[in-house]
């Protein structure tokens, strides 16, 4: 363009300037194609305006654009030394590179925080990007398999945007109804709900008639493997928290639900709740709960050690586990199981079966939402406090 000729482009799509390398940023006109205005005249620029006369557009596929995007991380500053804190958490700010071919810009829509999160940090270095999973769309793409605009799931942490050559990236499914939330992918239709179908279903092997107990019932995986249960002629004993989560396990149809901080007697609760004793175990909590849970199984009872949230924070040696004379003469099967075992057509089985049970209303769900990326901490650290109820996610 010569410098007497008027460019065509629209100020409002002006999103920054970096006054030090001489550069503004526009919008995209297009999916995937970036307009950068390269100013011509550095006093101009200086005095804080740009001259028709003293500019040229360049398209993305020019080698020399370049895309500024700013990624907001939270980083594991320092490893956890009991219950976390605002302290083990920094945020920090990078520029993202240019694409190369078969990569993807990801911005983060929700993310997810988890219980495994406060054990799994520990394979983490200081520094490093705190883990976990989040509903993305693609923004830009030099990848055919991912145009810009798709909804995807990545395993990109607590980030707001990142880079993907599109391993591990998963599409939601083509018959994703648009009545659901896309949030739902990082719960009940996601890892949670998997969590639950596949512990009660594959590793509990429930069948109709039998009595199911899980504990933490009210959370993002309790709450759903209550519901299948039911679905699968169980009668179900949830324990919670609070009197509104047992209020709210009452409404999802549990048979038995009760505040376990309230009772006088967590022995006596179970047993009251089940004379006869329990079938299936779904644990979520671990230690002296456990053991209580336990001495209480029928013969040949089956326990899915899903997770051990009431240890995690523990900054003292790990409690006993059930007595060996309970678990050898009551003939128990004690099974832990991470949900990534199960991949193929098993898992989209398995998430086509959610998909549907929640569109039919035959599952409900509930979502612990807070607003805003520099809430992760916050977020994180309230779940492990059990302050959610249903799934715990940020809307970055």
């Amino acid at each position: 363009m010569k410098p007497d000729e008027t460019p065509m482009f629209d100020p409002s799509l002006l999103q920054e300037v970096d006054w030090s390398q001489n550069t503004a940023t526009f919008s995209p006109m297009n999916p995937g194609e970036g307009l950068v205005l390269r100013p011509l005249c550095t006093a101009d620029l200086n005095k804080g305006f740009f001259k028709a006369s003293a500019y040229c557009l360049e398209l993305e596929h020019n080698p020399r654009y370049i895309r500024m995007v700013q990624a907001k991380s939270w980083t594991l500053k320092k490893h956890f030394e009991g219950f976390p804190t605002d302290s083990n958490f920094e945020l920090k700010t990078t520029e993202l590179p240019p694409l190369n071919n078969g990569e993807v810009l990801l911005e983060a829509l929700f993310i997810s925080v988890d219980p495994y999160m406060r054990i799994a940090s520990k394979r983490l270095k200081e520094g490093d990007r705190m883990m976990g999973e989040q509903v993305a769309r693609v923004v830009e793409s030099k990848n055919p398999a991912f145009p810009a605009g798709t909804i995807v799931v990545a395993l990109s942490g607590w980030t707001s945007h990142s880079i993907s050559d599109g391993n591990g990236l998963r599409k939601l499914p083509a018959e994703w109804p648009d009545k659901l939330p896309l949030s739902l992918a990082l719960g009940t239709v996601g890892m949670p709900g998997l969590t639950a179908y596949f512990g009660l279903l594959d590793i509990c092997g429930v069948k109709g008639g039998e009595t199911v107990m899980v504990n933490a019932a009210a959370g993002a995986v309790g709450s759903v493997v209550g519901q299948i249960a039911k679905l699968k002629g169980c009668k179900v004993v949830g324990a919670a928290g609070s009197d509104e989560k047992v209020a709210y396990l009452k409404k999802l149809g549990f048979d038995v639900a009760f505040n376990y901080k309230t009772v006088k007697s967590l022995e006596e609760a179970l047993r009251m709740a089940s004379p006869d004793g329990y079938d299936c175990y779904f644990d979520n909590v671990g230690g002296e709960f456990s053991n209580t849970v336990i001495s209480q199984m029928k013969t040949f009872g089956r326990i899915a050690i899903c997770g051990a949230i009431s240890q995690y924070n523990r900054t003292g040696p790990c409690p006993q586990g059930p007595p060996p004379e309970v678990v050898i003469y009551q003939q128990l099967r004690m099974e832990g199981f991470i949900v990534t075992r199960w991949q193929g057509d098993v898992r989209q089985k398995a998430l086509t079966d959610l998909m549907n049970w929640v569109s039919e209303g035959k599952i409900q769900y509930h979502e612990y939402m807070l607003e805003g990326f520099e809430k992760m901490p916050a977020a994180f650290m309230g779940m492990l406090k059990g302050e959610n109820l249903g799934k715990a996610i940020v809307k970055a």
